[in-house]
């Protein structure tokens, strides 16, 4: 059997900030309309700076309007629910989004709770989770729409496909299901304690893994022929011994990448996979956010 396709996420995304480049040069043409992205970042966590900036400087390159609030991790609850206020009047501002985790003591449910529905670009707000469990217009989490658009760019239709996600959690596992029930997919959820978890991976022409451990699904897990998207970001030990005793680190999915390769169809690399995808989705539901705000169709 041939070696399992790659799905480039980074092919996949600078196609997706092209396609919102020229629908924001197009909404700015024809209504005077720039979409508006405010990102609020709380604290100085160095990971959390690097994807504000990303997300900021990519904002830009694509036409938007785009502000970040840098707020000091001691900021009280009272006064950034006060800013997501200021911000969810702003008719400026289309797009919201809460760089998490905020630091403790931050009530980071109460917090996006704040955030206009219609302007949480995250997806994260229980409005969106409710529009999308019920097959309403919602805004929907970044990195589930990211696997879904590399999905159906891999396989085209999904009709009929038996899909498996591994990982319940309300920013992947759960929304990446609604989508693929949407998509005529039948779709299991499984987890760290689902019984016989291999067996059940193998029926699946789509495999999902966004559970959090690095390279838990083994290749012997794999349908030969599936697809498999991996979400998961661990950062785990370099095998270079002397690499491991200076402790440095790498980035490995949920998915035993080399030996899963072999039996894949096609298969999402980490890093270079969905990671990719998620800043330009959020573009995507930025531009999307605008339109409806301003009583215009998808």
């Amino acid at each position: 059997m041939a070696e399992a396709a790659l799905i480039d996420g980074k092919v996949h995304a600078e196609h997706l900030r092209e396609q919102v480049r020229l629908e924001v040069a197009k909404l700015v043409a024809e209504h005077g309309l720039q979409p508006g992205l405010a990102v609020v970042l709380v604290g100085d966590d160095p990971a959390s700076q690097i994807y504000v900036r990303s997300k900021g400087e990519h904002s830009l390159a694509v036409g938007m309007h785009s502000v970040t609030h840098r707020l000091p991790a001691d900021v009280s609850q009272e006064a950034l629910e006060s800013l997501i206020g200021e911000l969810n009047a702003d008719p400026l501002i289309h797009g919201i989004l809460v760089q998490l985790p905020l630091p403790a003591p931050l009530d980071e449910k109460s917090v996006l709770a704040k955030i206009n529905p219609d302007k949480d670009v995250d997806g994260l707000h229980v409005i969106n989770a409710g529009r999308l469990a019920s097959g309403l217009a919602a805004l929907t989490p970044c990195t589930p729409l990211g696997c879904m658009i590399l999905l159906r760019e891999t396989l085209g239709d999904l009709t009929g496909l038996r899909a498996v996600v591994v990982g319940r959690s309300v920013l992947v596992g759960r929304p990446v299901a609604q989508l693929l029930l949407q998509a005529d997919c039948t779709v299991t959820i499984a987890h760290s304690r689902t019984k016989d978890l291999a067996a059940v991976c193998r029926e699946a022409d789509i495999l999902v893994a966004a559970v959090g451990r690095p390279r838990m699904i083994k290749a012997s897990w794999i349908k030969p022929g599936a697809t498999v998207i991996d979400v998961g970001i661990n950062r785990v030990p370099f095998d270079d011994p002397e690499k491991a005793a200076a402790g440095k680190t790498k980035v490995v999915g949920d998915v035993d990448f080399k030996a899963a390769k072999a039996v894949a169809g096609a298969i999402t690399p980490v890093p270079g996979g969905v990671g990719l995808m998620t800043v330009a989705v959020l573009l995507q539901n930025t531009v999307t956010a605008a339109k409806r705000l301003n009583g215009l169709p998808d």
